[in-house]
């Protein structure tokens, strides 16, 4: 329990570093004064003061803090409010950029670090009348080999492949029973009957094993990449589905993060990677969402001056609306962590 909290921290910990050194970064890069950067926070243990920056280390581990001068008020001599837009935005968003950049590199150490993978035959056990799978020549008995080129050794595989594609044509490539190896094309469906899936098939895996490998670096990187470009488009397929229905609405905050990480430490450092950066890429789509005290809502009251031609909304005014969005935040994130201690208490897990 105590490892497993502990681990669950450094992780959290570390994406809220990460995201505060983007606004760090791009601060300094355009000149805009940081008064403080925090690793945790306060009480303060240590602070020393270093061209203009005091970089402090606090008594609460988790995560830091910058305090840029002048976030809302233009009045302050080369503050963030009063500098052009550009500048404001790059700041603003800088916290954003660093999440979906850590990922890259994260899921890419993640290959090169020896894991295990699943190495098995996906096989179709039934097919549903009318499905997608049917009218497409797919039968019992067939094994799935790869979906638009790309193998297929796992149910994992085959289950990401088809969300990666919902509402998209796929190239599934299958052997018959027969032997014959064909390519068939379909589109997964976005609301399937009850029961059926998106493709309509029900598989199982054969002949599966477990094998350790690990890529070189020339590897790694560009699959990586990709790992990072796929993980964006499933989420924006599950917020696709959390509208329309078809996906639940399971809100978790940093104890369930916490709970979720430690869990996962289990198998070891790669997951944990990849962990990590899932739930990065998850922070930057939160923070630009246009809700006050989140970046995005920052960023919204920046594109509303440039709009109307540098007639800026009241900083008083500003401050007020960013005020309420930490109240209303702040009181869904007690909510969720409320949620987050009962389904932990007794024996819930988001991991399925």
């Amino acid at each position: 329990m105590i490892l497993t909290i502990v681990i669950g921290v450094i992780v959290l910990s570390v994406l809220i570093l990460v995201h505060e050194l983007g606004h760090f970064f791009s601060a300094k890069a355009t000149g805009v004064p940081v008064e403080e950067f925090g690793i945790g926070f306060p009480p303060r243990i240590w602070g020393k003061k270093w061209r203009g920056t005091i970089y402090s280390i606090n008594w609460i581990p988790f995560g830091g803090f910058n305090k840029i001068a002048g976030e809302i008020d233009p009045q302050v001599p080369k503050g963030l409010a009063s500098r052009g837009y550009w500048v404001r935005l790059l700041v603003l968003s800088g916290g954003i950029i660093m999440n979906l950049l850590l990922p890259f590199v994260l899921i890419s150490i993640a290959y090169m670090v020896p894991h295990n993978v699943i190495d098995g035959k996906v096989q179709v056990e039934k097919v549903a009348a009318g499905s997608p799978a049917e009218m497409a020549g797919i039968r019992p008995g067939d094994h799935i080999v790869s979906v638009n080129g790309k193998p297929v050794k796992s149910l994992g595989d085959l289950s990401r492949d088809v969300q990666l594609h919902l509402g998209a044509e796929m190239d599934v490539t299958v052997i018959h029973s027969d032997g014959a190896t064909e390519t068939v094309t379909l589109v997964p469906r976005w609301r399937p009957p009850p029961g059926q899936g998106a493709m309509g098939t029900q598989s199982t895996l054969l002949d599966a094993r477990i094998v350790s490998e690990s890529l070189p670096f020339w590897r790694a990187i560009p699959t990586g990449v990709r790992q990072c470009i796929e993980a964006l488009a499933l989420y924006k397929n599950g917020i696709i589905g959390m509208i329309i229905g078809t996906v639940p609405f399971i809100p978790t905050g940093p104890v369930g993060i916490v709970q979720v990480a430690g869990e996962v430490a289990r198998s070891g450092i790669s997951p944990v990677l990849e962990l990590t950066a899932f739930i990065s890429i998850a922070i930057a789509i939160t923070q630009i969402i246009p809700f006050p005290a989140l970046d995005g809502g920052r960023i919204i009251f920046v594109l509303v001056e440039w709009a109307r031609r540098g007639k800026r909304v009241s900083p008083k005014i500003e401050g007020i609306v960013h005020t309420i969005g930490f109240v209303v935040l702040l009181a869904l994130l007690l909510l969720i962590t409320y949620q987050d201690i009962f389904r932990w208490s007794t024996g819930g897990s988001l991991i399925p």
